[in-house]
């Protein structure tokens, strides 16, 4: 019997024979170690371990105050990498979601969620409350199949306001007047369209803004992805910018790019000339250096007057 056959069978009948006791049952040595394991991935050290146990005991800890201290603590953030670049990647862009300028009238291009009913912007951290939110994306049918989720086109009312829904390329924004919207996100989709498509994009986006709006988008940085691959990171990409190339095309049609970060660092890998997905995993959030990033994360403002 192959071994891993041999675990699952072994684990079954133990989840049937052991008795499971809920964390906040379980005796503070026991609930501080299961915390370390879980959170820290390793075993608690002994002045630390005896430290929170005997709050616990003391009752001047909870619990879930110890997986609280853990889970925000800097080993944690520094420490324990995340494995899956794809959920890491999804970190880093909800912190630079929840930065984004507040807006009344949002815009949101290729927004649609693949499994909740408001949208991507609204789920990814965008924390401010508007009173307008259009996501623009394919009709179902034109979308690529990974694509094919999301809402059904009736309007939502979020925790944050209304969201609608518009299905058409994000290329034809004539539908919407100028100076109709205070923001404009595009996350994950300008890399979607061809490059004369993307100026297109990037030239309505600055028609349709108001006086001192904001656009603001993430995209993968091609330079770095091509360490990996001369292929797109995804089928479905037709370009994937560098940050100077992506910076110029924004400041061609008049945007003035107030910042020009990357999410998720990959220092050691893109200096070597290597693609190193551990590395660029390890780091979630936006950094300087964005050149050195797997994610480029642009905030761009239409002047004002």
């Amino acid at each position: 019997m192959p071994p891993r056959d041999w675990k699952q069978r072994a684990y079954r009948v133990l989840d049937r024979v052991v008795p499971t006791v809920p964390f906040r049952y379980l005796p503070p040595k026991q609930s501080v170690r299961l915390a370390f394991n879980v959170i820290l991935d390793r075993e608690p050290d002994p002045a630390g371990g005896a430290e929170y146990a005997g709050k616990l005991a003391a009752g001047e800890l909870t619990r879930h105050g110890v997986a609280e201290a853990l889970a925000h603590s800097e080993e944690f953030r520094r420490s324990v990498p995340i494995g899956n670049v794809l959920l890491s990647m999804h970190v880093s862009r909800s912190e630079f979601v929840a930065g984004l300028p507040r807006a009344a009238r949002i815009l949101d291009l290729g927004g649609t969620h693949q499994g909740l009913p408001d949208g991507a912007l609204v789920h990814l951290g965008y924390p401010y409350p508007f009173e307008r939110l259009v996501v623009v994306d394919l009709p179902v049918d034109e979308r690529d199949e990974i694509y094919q989720g999301g809402s059904s086109g009736a309007p939502v009312l979020s925790e944050l306001g209304p969201v609608e829904f518009a299905f058409h390329s994000m290329v034809d924004l004539g539908r919407y007047p100028d100076g109709s919207f205070d923001l404009v996100y595009s996350g994950q989709s300008i890399e979607h369209v061809s490059e004369a498509d993307g100026d297109a994009v990037v030239s309505e986006a600055f028609r349709v803004l108001t006086t001192g709006g904001w656009f603001c988008l993430d995209t993968p940085n091609g330079p770095v992805w091509r360490l990996r691959s001369e292929v797109p990171m995804n089928h479905d990409h037709k370009i994937e910018y560098g940050a100077a190339e992506l910076v110029a095309k924004l400041e061609r049609v008049g945007f003035e790019v107030t910042e020009c970060k990357g999410l998720n660092l990959m220092r050691r890998g893109a200096a070597a000339g290597v693609f190193d997905e551990a590395e660029a995993s390890a780091p979630p959030g936006g950094f300087a250096a964005a050149e050195d990033c797997l994610l480029l994360a642009l905030v761009a403002r239409k002047p004002p007057g």
